[in-house]
């Protein structure tokens, strides 16, 4: 199979697809691997260091796209992407569908195969999902604290305080990966940490690996509302696979929060948990809704480009290498994951979320493979 890896074009996006190691094993494994000049060096990988181990260095996105049966990215296709995939082409991506009804139908209407890494699932766990998540619950607490900086726009509060001055209360709405990795960086800077879900026995796992600043809450909406009213930051890390984030914070529960306190919506790649959250970028990451300061990136993890990119392609090589050695096909009537991933197929929507978010028509992918 051809495998194409083209730069990515998001906004202050440094992550690429495949690392060298992962190109060594395609080319093991008989596959052709074409990567666009370039798209390595966000990462501090340079073009030398594909060719080594066995790519083919190639100048335009538009030969990639046009050559590759498989195109392996990091964030969801852009428009202009989207415009360059033919029929049956195989995209192996980000994807983050439900609050994207445009890319959905874009690509729906070039009748690709749309293998989203946050649908692969195993166990219960999204295991292509969870080291950004990782990446991203981290920088979530660092950012919050950097924006908790008065000449940043927040209130002025150092996260761990300082000694005979309390400690900045952090709420942490979700206990999955990011919400573990928020809660782990907020403590170890010495914030007062709660961290709000909705699963009992995932709060008794976080009660017992979470140092004891760290205080497990479950979470309904009264709690929510509650908890987030005295609180200098707030941290959303909720996560429905596949499906739209449902908002946890509405515009009038913002009101009543402090001036000057900040939200990192870190779901925004799935429509976000708070109702005033909108997609920002690197560039200009935040903004201010009633006193509140938003920081609202849509691909956190880009910042942290080489690390980021190293992490999710140790999950995403062992499948991809599957469906390039199988195809598509047989990839996902022999491993159920695979067969989750797969987002749309030949212009019909194979994942009900994504269907029921947009409201169109769902068909199982067994009527289709």
């Amino acid at each position: 199979m051809i495998i194409g890896v083209p730069k990515e074009i998001k906004p202050n996006e440094n992550r690429v697809g495949l690392t060298p190691a992962g190109v060594m094993e395609f080319v093991h494994h008989g596959h052709t691997v074409l990567i666009q000049k370039g798209a390595g060096l966000g990462s501090g990988i340079g073009d030398d260091e594909f060719v080594r181990a066995g790519a083919k260095i190639i100048d335009a996105a538009e030969e990639i796209f046009k050559e590759a049966q498989m195109i392996i990215k990091v964030k969801e296709p852009q428009t202009v992407e989207i415009d360059m995939m033919h029929e049956g082409q195989i995209i192996y991506t980000y994807l983050h569908l439900a609050p994207d009804r445009k890319q959905t139908e874009g690509l729906m209407r070039k009748k690709v195969v749309a293998i989203a890494y946050e649908t692969i699932e195993v166990d219960g766990k999204l295991p292509l999902l969870e080291p950004m998540s990782e990446v991203a619950g981290k920088m979530a607490s660092i950012m919050a604290a950097y924006y908790l900086a008065k000449p940043y726009g927040g209130i002025g509060v150092l996260a761990g305080g300082v000694t005979g001055v309390h400690s900045a209360k952090f709420v942490i709405l979700g206990g999955g990966t990011a919400g573990l990795n928020a809660a782990k960086v907020a403590s170890g800077m010495g914030a007062s940490v709660f961290v709000l879900d909705i699963n009992a026995e995932r709060l008794r796992y976080l009660e017992d690996v979470l140092p004891k600043n760290c205080q497990m809450i479950m979470s309904n909406k009264f709690t929510i509302a509650e908890e987030i009213k005295d609180a200098d930051a707030v941290i959303g890390t909720v996560l429905i696979p596949g499906a739209k984030t449902p908002r946890l914070i509405t515009r009038d529960m913002l009101k009543t929060m402090k001036k000057g306190a900040v939200i990192v919506d870190v779901s925004i790649d799935q429509g976000g948990c708070v109702e005033t959250s909108k997609p920002t970028t690197h560039a200009d990451p935040v903004y201010e809704v009633d006193g509140v300061l938003h920081y609202c990136v849509a691909n956190m993890p880009g910042a942290y480009a080489r690390t980021s990119t190293f992490a999710l392609t140790n999950a995403t090589l062992p499948y991809g290498l599957i469906i390039a050695n199988l195809g598509y096909k047989e990839a996902a009537k022999r491993y159920e994951p695979i067969a989750k991933g797969i987002n749309v197929l030949n212009g019909k929507i194979t994942c009900k979320p994504v269907a029921e978010a947009h409201g169109l028509e769902y068909t199982p992918l067994e009527e289709l493979i």
